[in-house]
């Protein structure tokens, strides 16, 4: 096969994908999002990054949305729809990583599919956040719209404090996301699907002191057999979400309720792979192998 792949040229997983691909005997060349340019005339698109005609890929795979003004964003994943409507697969589809990107556009679809989700509040005012603090009972964690691995989470549960915050993050014009923090055990769940398929399941425990049980931030990994329930959530997590490769992650509320908290487009796989033991790039590879042979 002759792969691409949008990502950092320093990053891990591009790296390990690339390696693994490599030694399967493809192709695989790493893809910048900024070279990205189109061409449209009468019934024809083309579409290139850089000097290659993205038409001539087996399959382009995502591991990374750089950031840029919401002109660009918007205009890469116009790109990426256009190279999936020319019949080049791309993982994640285009949707679902425009889904999975905002935070509150997951949420809202969840929820309105009947998943349960934690109660959550979006909005711009800082005068409104504080209200529907109080509301959610004085205990919440803030999160960017648009972030991953736990970096940017807040959790308030001091009244002063909840208002500079939100002041704040009001003053820099950013969009204020809210979640009542889930009073379960102290510990997340992170179940990785590869196209329905369970490819592993953690547990996630946050270090002394934290309550983010992110492995980027300092938590500990173990294996986990999900309850049939927990993987009935994921897969109807990625199903609403449109995501093939998806990171689902799940807590539980104070009264032993299972909640989605995120799905994750673009996975990563380290700790979920060094707890469960299994070779998520190989089983990856193999997986789209048979989806491009068979068409």
């Amino acid at each position: 096969m002759r792969l691409g792949i949008f990502g950092q040229a320093d990053s891990l997983y591009v790296k390990i994908l690339c390696q693994a691909a490599v030694e399967r005997g493809h192709e695989i060349t790493a893809l910048p999002f900024e070279s990205m340019f189109s061409k449209v005339s009468d019934g024809r698109i083309e579409i290139h990054c850089g000097e290659h005609n993205l038409a001539s890929f087996n399959a382009l795979i995502v591991r990374t949305m750089p950031p840029g003004t919401l002109e660009q964003v918007i205009a890469r994943m116009d790109l990426l729809a256009g190279v999936e409507a020319i019949g080049v697969p791309v993982l994640n589809p285009p949707k679902a990583l425009e889904c999975a990107v905002d935070k509150y556009l997951t949420t809202q679809k969840l929820a309105l599919a009947g998943i349960p989700v934690p109660t959550t509040v979006v909005c711009e005012s800082a005068e409104t956040a504080l209200e529907q603090w109080e509301r959610m009972g004085q205990d919440v964690v803030v999160k960017p719209l648009f972030g991953a691995e736990g970096r940017g989470i807040v959790r308030v549960t001091d009244r002063e404090i909840a208002m500079r915050v939100f002041r704040a993050l009001e003053r820099i014009g950013a969009v204020l996301y809210l979640q009542s923090f889930l009073n379960g055990p102290r510990f997340d769940l992170r179940l990785l699907l590869l196209d329905g398929q369970l490819l592993g399941s953690m547990k996630r425990i946050p270090q002394a002191g934290e309550f983010r049980a992110n492995i980027s931030q300092n938590g500990t990994g173990v294996p986990h057999q999900p309850l049939d329930y927990e993987l009935y959530l994921a897969r109807e997590a990625a199903r609403v979400t449109g995501t093939v490769f998806a990171g689902v992650d799940l807590m539980y509320d104070g009264e032993g309720f299972a909640r989605v908290i995120e799905v994750n487009a673009v996975p990563g796989w380290r700790g979920l792979q060094q707890a469960c033991q299994v070779d998520v790039p190989k089983l990856f590879l193999q997986w789209l192998e048979s989806k491009v042979v068979s068409g």
